[in-house]
């Protein structure tokens, strides 16, 4: 628990490493040169008023209030803007220096409403601060002249209100929306007295281009911008520091709270992620922890067909274990299973995955990073040695080259966007290779240099042609390769790609990219300098999901771009803890750290630990089992965290397989669609009611903290120890610090990992053990974990599923900003009024000779079924090709994509389904169906428990 105030320095830090000597009001201060006065006065406790400047963002220099006397000089310059030097003498407090200050803050004051007491900011007002710290007593000047304080309020957003009459025009919301943000939604209209704050074209907050980061609200030294839960609630009196529950970026959060109401979440401006920055979902779109249809009470029901039922926790324990144990007493010990969750902590990952292995006796167990990023980890294994990305997001600082492919990172991963973006506009170049024209391929103040629109499905067809290129021309970095990778594969791979079948005049027709524009992005990226590549899902989702990663380390690889900052392969992880779930042992096949079933050894540590002796055969996947339900030799499941009716494919047959199985246990927030085939429902816990970790994308392990008390009663690693108890297999742990404690005697790259450290550090990234006792924030600096560097031949395979008459387009799958994975938390929240339904993106060609206008509700089907969306007219996707999201039930996109998938991780080929688009008169009978029952599970929910 902390202060909820936080030291402001007024400008950032200085990173020079040399010193300078300097007198500030009698004492002498040593800071970084380059530091600024206001900031050397405030490190050494001295405190200069200040409107304008925040550390946060560069001096502006405009509030006039900072201002110093500096022997020697003339005139009264402002401390934000003026550096420190050797030997100088300043004085902060002087006589002329109030007199000024008095004046500047008397302006403002006669400019703005006095209505401190009853202000939603009183207590938290940067202007009443400094009115008090001046000395201002009073105001000359009347308030019958012209003013501002008439100007009517915006209060469109759903998060935060606008109120110009309370603005005093510092400009702190435009810079941040511009340095911090970089999406230049806000300006500062007009001249003179007439200037003002305006969002977009003098547009409301909800119509511009604001993308409801916060970072202006937080910014705002006023109430000119602030949230309307303050305003309702009050102001918060402690702060809890935590981590966001939603993408892979792991932003820390400063939760602020009056007792155990949460009031806001306020981006930590020493999370080592993101650098307090955050995107609407973190900072806004909590909600959903006391949504009203949240369940909080355990239920059961003896068949699906049959109500819910509330009970207590130790019955719903009780008839999971029964249960549990009834069917391998039928079926034998394989025929249950477990799912754990990329949502949840480490400690409870691990602890499911425990209570497989341990308490069901065998390795049924798997993850949702088997069908988002189950090829990552198989492919930078294979070439590099290791499951996990390369670099700490603040390597992408040191980018002179980023190619970005398969991923949109302002939609999914906003924060590190907005730092990527700041890359760019400071002089890095960009290659786009993705279907679908993302906003960063054109947004203000960037431009990519290139953007390779690619067919769906031909990734690695083209990531050949650009190999072709380097290898061809001569532009492989010969020095790297020689000394940190595996010759003969190199050689291998190189002959391999010089082939004429990979050549950008061979690829370029097929994957629809002119094959000179191929050959400029390749040159570009071998030539620019530091090369860094980010991938998503767009990489990963395919049926050459491994082999296309492959080709990625290969790439970085022939161009020496691995072990040092600026470079790397980087894959943008979906959930705030894919990372994790993978590093805990979620994997049918692997225990923790990636170490195999089989091998005696590790698996001895783990039955010496655990007490129990340990299948060595790997067990089912989630497709295995799904198949096995059907097959009649799979029967029961626990599904924690997740929603695979929603986001796996194939959406009829995994709902045939849930329907066939005699004992399902869902573990969630809410009545999910896999809990409409479930026996048991177990309430879970929000990552606010809750202690543990989760990994990001960048191998960070940051804290997860408890700020309020688990409203269903149970933490959701306290339930699973129920379980586990209940199975006669007593995993005791009073705290999740005991877990992590375990799992860092039982994992080598976790080994030095634990709450003390973390606490310390903040955060720390794997590995982290003797040889890197505080994290190791770029892989791969003095040689692979392997040894050398394997190069791998990488073959397109062109998918299965094909286009044809029937069947003429190809639709591609991904995320919008708003929304998070299938939706169940932020739509229920005020992030709905962005995006309440998923479209159908379709180019005008295409439209055209279909007969639909913006706007049509039109038919999607495929060869595995169909759905009805609304279509949105747009030339963002090229013609022969459709995009839409999955974030809504109601249209459940998964219904359409097929059983194909990746060849080596059996990761779903979301990515590539052939389908048709025809017009329609509205949502088909089974999305009316489902729309009437999901009402129907709402009404249950909130239903009083049976007597």
């Amino acid at each position: 628990m902390s202060f909820v105030h936080e030291i402001d320095h007024g400008t950032p830090a200085s990173a020079s490493a040399a010193t300078v000597k300097l007198i500030i009001d009698g004492h002498e201060v040593t800071v970084s040169a380059g530091t600024s006065i206001m900031r050397a006065a405030v490190e050494a406790g001295i405190q200069v008023p200040k409107l304008c400047a925040t550390d946060s963002l560069e001096a502006f220099g405009s509030c006039r209030l900072c201002l110093v006397e500096i022997e020697g000089r003339a005139g009264t310059p402002a401390s934000c803007t003026t550096p420190v030097a050797a030997g100088m003498v300043v004085s902060t407090q002087t006589e002329r220096l109030k007199q000024v200050r008095k004046g500047v803050m008397e302006l403002y004051i006669s400019d703005h409403p006095l209505d401190c007491l009853t202000c939603a900011a009183n207590g938290d007002c940067e202007l009443q601060d400094m009115a008090g710290a001046v000395g201002l007593r009073e105001v000359r000047y009347g308030y019958q002249g012209a003013n501002h304080l008439g100007q009517a309020k915006d209060e469109s957003n759903p998060y935060f209100a606008f109120d110009p009459s309370k603005c005093i025009v510092c400009s702190r919301c435009v810079r941040a929306c511009e340095e911090v943000q970089g999406t230049f939604a806000l300006t500062i209209q007009g001249r003179g007295f007439e200037s003002k704050v305006s969002a977009g074209m003098a547009e409301s907050f909800i119509a511009s281009e604001c993308v409801s980061c916060g970072a202006c609200v937080q910014a705002c030294p006023t109430a000119t911008l602030i949230e309307k839960s303050v305003i309702e609630i009050g102001q918060p009196e402690h702060a809890v520091t935590t981590t966001c529950a939603y993408c892979g970026v792991g932003c820390n959060f400063k939760a602020e709270m009056r007792g155990e109401e949460l009031v806001r979440m306020v981006p930590a401006k020493d999370g080592k992620a993101n650098h307090g920055h955050s995107c609407v979902k973190g900072r806004f779109a909590w909600g959903y922890a006391h949504h009203r249809e949240r369940i909080l009470k355990p239920m059961i029901r003896e068949t699906i067909d049959q109500p819910w039922r509330e009970v207590s926790w130790d019955e719903a324990i009780g008839r999971v274990a029964s249960e549990f144990r009834r069917l391998q007493q039928a079926h034998g010990k394989r025929a249950i299973g477990g799912i754990t969750s990329s949502r949840c902590t480490n400690e409870e990952t691990y602890l499911v995955q425990k209570l497989v292995r341990g308490g069901f006796g065998n390795n049924n167990v798997d993850t949702c990073a088997r069908v988002c990023h189950s090829p990552t980890g198989y492919g930078l294994k294979a070439t590099f040695g290791t499951s996990a990305g390369t670099q700490d997001f603040d390597s992408v600082e040191q980018a002179d080259i980023v190619l970005v492919i398969g991923a949109n990172p302002t939609d999914a991963h906003p924060v590190f966007a907005s730092r990527l973006k700041k890359r760019l506009r400071q002089g890095a170049k960009l290659i786009v290779i993705d279907p679908r024209r993302i906003d960063l391929v054109r947004t203000p103040h960037i431009e990519a240099a290139f953007h390779l629109a690619l067919r769906p499905g031909t990734n690695a067809a083209i990531l050949n042609a650009l190999a072709h290129t380097i290898v061809t021309e001569c532009l492989v970095d010969e020095a790297f390769v020689r000394e940190r990778c595996d010759l003969s594969t190199f050689e291998d791979w190189a002959a391999f790609v010089a082939e004429p079948c990979n050549s950008p005049e061979t690829v370029g027709p097929l994957a629809g990219v002119p094959p000179e524009t191929i050959r400029a992005a390749a040159r570009l990226f071998a030539t620019r300098g530091n090369g860094a590549i980010y991938y998503g899902l767009g990489v990963t989702e395919h049926s050459q999901g491994s082999t296309v990663v492959m080709a990625i380390a290969n790439l970085a690889m022939a161009t020496g771009n691995i072990g040092r900052p600026g470079v790397g392969v980087n894959p943008l992880r979906g959930q705030n803890n894919v990372q994790g779930s993978c590093d805990m042992g979620s994997f049918p096949h692997e225990f923790s750290g990636y170490r195999h079933v089989s091998d005696d050894g590790v698996r001895g540590t783990f039955e010496a630990l655990w007490g129990r002796p340990l299948d060595a055969e790997p067990g089912l996947r989630i497709g295995n089992m799904l198949d096995a339900a059907l097959d009649g030799s799979f029967k029961g499941l626990y599904v924690q965290g997740e929603d695979i009716l929603q986001s796996d494919p194939d959406t009829h047959h995994v709902a045939e397989a849930l329907a066939a199985m005699e004992c399902v246990v869902v573990q969630d927030l809410f009545l999910n669609e896999t809990a409409a085939y479930a026996h048991v429902f177990l309430p879970g816990s929000t990552f606010l009611e809750k202690d543990g970790t989760f990994t990001n994308a960048e191998r960070r392990i940051n804290r997860v903290r408890r700020v309020m008390t688990p409203k269903n009663g149970l933490a959701d690693w306290e339930i699973t120890l129920a379980i586990a108890r209940a199975m006669r297999f007593d995993m005791h742990y009073d705290h999740p610090s005991q877990v992590m404690d375990e799992i860092a005697r039982t994992t080598p790259t976790f080994a030095g990992v634990s709450y003390a450290l973390l606490d310390r550090e903040g955060s720390v990234q794997w590995p982290c053990n003797e040889r890197a006792p505080t994290g190791t924030p770029v892989m791969h600096a003095d040689g692979f974990v392997r040894g050398k560097g394997c190069f791998i031949v990488t073959e397109y395979v062109p998918t299965d599923e094909k286009v044809g008459p029937r069947f003429p387009l190809l639709l591609t799958t991904g995320r919008i900003l708003s929304q998070y994975n299938v939706g169940a938390q932020t739509r229920r929240t005020a992030n709905i009024v962005w995006h309440d339904e998923d479209v159908l993106e379709i180019h005008p060609h295409d439209a055209e000779d279909r007969g639909v206008r913006d706007g049509d509700w039109v038919r999607l089907d495929s060869r595995a079924g169909g759905t009805t969306l609304r279509a949105r007219v747009t030339d963002r996707v090229a013609p022969g090709v459709v995009y839409t999201t999955f974030h809504h039930p109601g249209t459940q996109a998964n219904v359409v994509t097929t059983d194909n998938s990746d060849w080596a991780t059996n990761c779903p080929e979301y990515k590539v389904t052939a389908v048709q688009v025809a017009p329609s008169n509205g949502p088909s009978d089974w999305q009316r169906t489902y729309d009437a029952q999901a009402l129907a599970h709402r009404r249950i929910a909130a239903a009083p428990a049976a007597e």
